[in-house]
């Protein structure tokens, strides 16, 4: 699957039109925090990684819009824009993650705001390829669980589209067919806005892997008649002790 956002060379934020989707494929591009961060509010961009890493691009179309002022206003100036990009989705804890880890590194920075933008942009970077490796990884345990000739059911949306690229409920699917397992998947629509139905079935489809679409209300019938092995949905936070 094509990566969901990425930072150009040009340095804006490309990102999958989600809105769109399973009808077009089409990208959008940014070169201001501002309309990032109304991306995220309706939805252009959704998932929980996806909102991280977009938010600390979003920081980092910032650092390049104010890197020319004092020191001082540079600071203020990130302030306000985090604060504009925290309100888009109060309850995304990776969008205040991200924003936070940015923030860190601005107010840590002795440097001048010119150096300071490179360092975000860099660390913006840093953090979509880390959610890609943490996928894999996911991936990589998650694969060991699924056998041969697995039916995975799913709900919402937890695949690459989700995050920069991979997937994390959807990652053990994925690892499990590179290794040569034979799994499909069955996806419940999830209403209101039917994230299984257009978002999961569309990028499984494009990835040539097997999967069917059940209403909502099909999923425990079809679990009470053997047809589902494995259920991996995605969670907001995972504790240590689980």
């Amino acid at each position: 699957m094509i990566p969901s956002i990425e930072w150009t060379d040009d340095n804006k934020i490309r990102m999958i039109d989600q809105t769109l989707l399973p009808h077009k494929l089409e990208f959008l591009e940014f070169d201001d925090f501002r309309e990032l961060a109304n991306s995220i509010k309706v939805m252009n961009i959704r998932g929980a990684p996806a909102i991280g890493v977009a938010a600390a691009m979003g920081m980092a179309l910032a650092t390049i819009e104010y890197k020319n002022l004092t020191k001082e206003n540079f600071l203020k100036k990130m302030e306000e824009a985090a604060d504009i990009i925290r309100s888009t989705r109060p309850t995304a804890s990776n969008l205040f993650w991200a924003v936070n880890r940015i923030l860190k590194i601005i107010n840590s920075f002795p440097d001048n705001p010119l150096n300071i933008s490179d360092l975000v942009i860099e660390e913006a970077k840093l953090m979509a390829q880390e959610d890609i490796n943490v996928n894999k990884n996911i991936g990589k345990n998650g694969a060991a669980l699924l056998e041969d000739g697995d039916v995975v059911l799913t709900h919402c949306n937890a695949g690459s589209l989700a995050t920069v690229q991979y997937g994390t409920a959807l990652a053990p699917v994925r690892a499990a067919i590179e290794m040569g397992k034979n799994i499909s998947v069955i996806a419940d629509e999830t209403r209101p806005r039917l994230q299984g139905a257009r978002l999961t079935a569309y990028e499984l489809q494009y990835d040539k892997i097997p999967v069917k679409v059940i209403t909502d209300t099909s999923s425990g019938l079809l679990m009470r008649l053997g047809k589902v092995d494995k259920v991996i949905v995605g969670t907001d936070r995972v504790t240590s002790d689980a």
